[in-house]
């Protein structure tokens, strides 16, 4: 039998460099244990990418397992099921007519008694889109024909069933990661994409999600790096939102696992296998609050890629393992935790509550009746005999530190004691994290001003009721009596020691990446001989395309950086962490409007950006890119144009045009553009979205392209002004009307004029064209400012035949 030892963590939790077993939870550990499993050989369940299910009963519960990775004799990818028995360690297979065929990175969701499997990839180039549904009942599988949105074939996603829908977000499908959210209604079997509100999360793919109440709970996953972000949906809301919680957050991961069990959401294993990943996390939903478990026996398993399923109070981690060609492939064996002791965690103190005539023993006193009762550290304890005690001693440093960036050190088996004295005269700074020392010895406890205050050798004498070197022997004091003099004294006797806070130093010492390239370019400038004013010169701040650094145009202005371009621009680029690094320049006055940007390092300007689950893909030295238009293309997205015909003026990359296909589901959209590298961008982000089949590319010119009387909507997407085309706009209108999105930038002073000029000139135009139309501007939406006092707006101008 393995021990876990449980490290709380609130507002002030462990450092990351050190955990070490609580003071607040005396006695409480977790037991591990390998299953022993009979029926099978234990060799059928090495697997992972695999799914999991518990079927519950009143008097059985079993862990349903699908598909994966390993198994038996020669490694692949597998379609058997399996039935284990945690409590007996039973393993049996469940032999059913009509499987799906082997796949991994799938998921499996259960409603009612059936089991709902999703996705996953058959091989390197098969993802799949198609839906399983096991009937535990009856022992049957069955293909779904699914109706609705389409779904697009992913691995590596995940899935949580609310009632009886199933929520889909993220996933792989070869290259492309995806941000969407879908949900599969298993009454209607109908598929929809839900265009969520709040704060979206981005693209990932290996991460994790749960249902907790009716809401979803997703963590980590990988887009380029692992993440470590919490999410939440709420499905009635139909909202996302980053969580906020207190205490150390988990350690960033992805293809890690997440499960409920009572009132805690709990995270285990992942990617990369480090010593921090060596725990198991919990979220209390009671407190929102972090808090952490060591997994002392995790060197002997690798829980990558594993299932966690609850079964009553026990965690069934099933599979998991790697591919390493040094040393083969490895597979974790079926482990079983005990979750029960996590009920003893308090939701606010990581101290558990007691019951009115419950007492517990502590190695340095013990609690009764709600009171510690303090004894002498040298009586009746077994620890050394202290013959002097140490002096209460103060390191104060040359430099100025502020008082609020101190901690209070003591050796760990006073600890706890330390800790309740700090936290009932609020001596304890909450606010910061608690952290160990000297290989786990001593415990430093972040204090307050307040403390600071009084924590001092010359004062030290004047506030003691009790003379320094005083032992306290055989007498015994209660904490909720206790004066903060005598509180001071104790302490002492502890060998309490003040020091400055290592995280708060180790913080202020983190340069900004600003200072680590201000640092760099000064030191060139001076080898080179030129004058520090240069510096002036240094921009701070920049932006992101795809994984370029982009530098603002007025940044490095003086010709003479040119001369030395060739060592600054590799400095710059390692400063801000990229391996490509570019200037922005003008756009260019020709009437495709031109990116003129520069590239500094790197051989191509070429690009991939996501946004609202949409890539974008363009070479930025050639196309230009707004992320200030986000909010519009989330509207544009958000509009119902299930059977709608657009026309798109001003195509572009596919700004507007990619939000009505592939999230306002458009029937139809034709794309005039006149741009060759804008033209170039848009097939390739047609074809990299799945939608080239629902648009027509129109090549130059739109007042000679652009189609006339079949659109139900004309988007006019140019800045400053559409105006040119209003035109073209009335003509490629269906006879009975439509609706026209017009841009254009506008003085903040004269919105309702301009609004009034483009509801006027458009009626006039229909009128001229023959048309008997009712034009009214419907909306208008302020997308962001252009300039100063010059807004970008939007108005959607309704045209209805009367």
């Amino acid at each position: 039998m393995l021990k876990l030892n449980i490290v709380p963590s609130e507002k002030a939790s462990f450092s990351r460099e050190s955990l070490v077993e609580t003071e607040g939870i005396p006695g409480c550990s977790l037991s591990i244990s390998q299953m022993v499993i009979a029926g099978e050989p234990i060799e059928r369940l090495f697997l992972w990418g695999h799914s999991t299910c518990t079927l519950e009963s009143t008097n059985k519960a079993e862990v349903l397992i699908f598909g994966g990775f390993g198994g038996s004799g020669r490694h692949a990818r597998r379609h058997d099921s399996f039935l284990l028995d945690p409590l007996h360690g039973t393993l049996r297979e469940i032999n059913v007519a009509g499987r799906p065929s082997p796949r991994l990175g799938h998921t499996a969701s259960l409603i009612g008694d059936c089991m709902y499997v999703i996705g996953g990839r058959a091989d390197p180039t098969n993802i799949l889109s198609e839906v399983w549904i096991l009937n535990t009942l009856k022992n049957e599988w069955k293909l779904l024909d699914c109706i609705g949105s389409a779904f697009p074939p992913r691995h590596r996603h995940a899935a949580a069933a609310v009632g009886s829908k199933i929520y889909v977000f993220g996933g792989l499908n070869n290259d492309a990661i995806s941000s969407s959210l879908h949900v599969l209604d298993t009454n209607t079997l109908q598929w929809e994409e839900l265009i969520a509100h709040g704060e979206q999360p981005c693209a990932r793919h290996s991460h994790s999600m749960v249902a907790y109440g009716s809401k979803l709970f997703m963590f980590g996953g990988y887009y380029g790096e692992a993440l470590g972000d919490l999410y939440s949906f709420d499905t009635l809301t139909c909202s996302w939102k980053v969580e906020k919680v207190g205490g150390r957050s988990p350690y960033a991961r992805f293809s890690h696992s997440m499960f409920v069990y009572k009132y805690f959401i709990g995270i285990i294993g992942g990617c990369p296998v480090t010593q921090h990943c060596q725990e198991l996390t919990l979220l209390d939903m009671r407190s929102l609050v972090w808090k952490h478990v060591t997994l002392s026996s995790m060197d002997k398993a690798l829980f990558v890629r594993s299932t966690a399923n609850v079964v009553r109070d026990d965690l069934i981690m099933v599979g998991g393992g790697a591919a390493c060609y040094a040393f083969g492939t490895k597979f974790s064996e079926p482990m079983k935790i005990n979750l029960f002791p996590l009920l003893s965690l308090d939701d606010h103190d990581s101290s558990r509550k007691l019951g009115e005539n419950e007492v517990i023993k502590e190695e340095e006193g013990m609690m009764e009746n709600g009171n510690v009762l303090l004894l002498a550290p040298h009586v009746g304890t077994g620890s050394p005999q202290h013959p002097e005690m140490q002096s209460l001693n103060v390191e104060n440093q040359t430099g100025q530190i502020d008082a609020s960036s101190w901690v209070v050190k003591l050796e760990k088996k006073h600890a706890k004691l330390g800790k309740d004295i700090l936290k009932k005269f609020g001596w304890l700074d909450l606010e910061r994290k608690v952290y160990a020392q000297e290989d786990g010895l001593f415990i430093s406890f972040p204090v307050t001003e307040k403390f600071c205050a009084i924590f001092s050798e010359d004062r030290f004498e004047v506030l003691s009721d009790h003379h320094p070197s005083k032992p306290f022997r055989a007498e015994s004091l209660l904490l909720n009596d206790m004066s903060s003099s005598v509180a001071l004294d104790i302490l002492k006797e502890y060998g309490a020691t003040k020091l400055p806070d290592e995280l708060v130093q180790k913080r202020k010492a983190c340069k900004s990446p600003l200072k680590i390239m201000t640092e760099a370019v000064a030191s060139l400038i001076r080898q080179k001989g030129l004058s520090d004013k240069l510096l002036e010169q240094l921009p701070n701040r920049w932006e992101r395309i795809g994984d370029i650094v982009v530098l603002p145009i007025s940044s490095f202005r003086d010709p003479i950086w040119n001369s030395i371009g060739e060592e600054l621009w590799p400095i710059i680029a390692e400063s801000l962490n990229t391996c490509r690094l570019a200037r922005q320049g003008r756009v260019a006055a020709n009437g495709t409007r031109d990116s003129t940007l520069e590239i500094l390092v790197g051989d191509n300007g070429w690009v991939d950006h996501r946004e609202n689950g949409i890539l974008y893909s363009f070479d930025a030295t050639k196309c230009m890119f707004s992320w200030g238009n986000l909010s519009e293309k989330i509207r544009m997205a958000s509009s119902d144009c299930t059977d709608a015909v657009i026309v798109d003026l001003f195509a572009g990359i596919g700004y507007f045009l990619l939000p009505f296909l592939v999230r306002a589901k458009a029937k139809l959209v034709y794309a005039c553009e006149w741009n060759p590298h804008a033209i170039e961008a848009l097939k390739r982000n047609l074809e990299a979205n799945s939608v080239s089949d629902r648009c027509i590319v129109l090549e130059g010119d739109n007042q000679i392209t652009a189609p006339k009387g079949v659109a139900d909507r004309v988007c006019l997407g140019l800045l400053p002004s559409s105006e040119g085309s209003w035109l073209t706009a009335v003509r490629a209108l269906r006879s009975n009307g439509g609706i026209l999105h017009v841009h254009g930038n506008v003085k903040d002073t004269e919105v309702e004029l301009w609004a009034n000029h483009v509801s006027k000139s458009i009626s006039e135009i229909a009128r001229s064209e023959g048309h008997r139309w009712e034009v009214t501007i419907d909306h208008v939406e302020k997308v962001k400012w252009y300039a100063p006092h010059i807004r970008h707006l939007v108005a959607d101008v309704k045209c209805r035949r009367i």
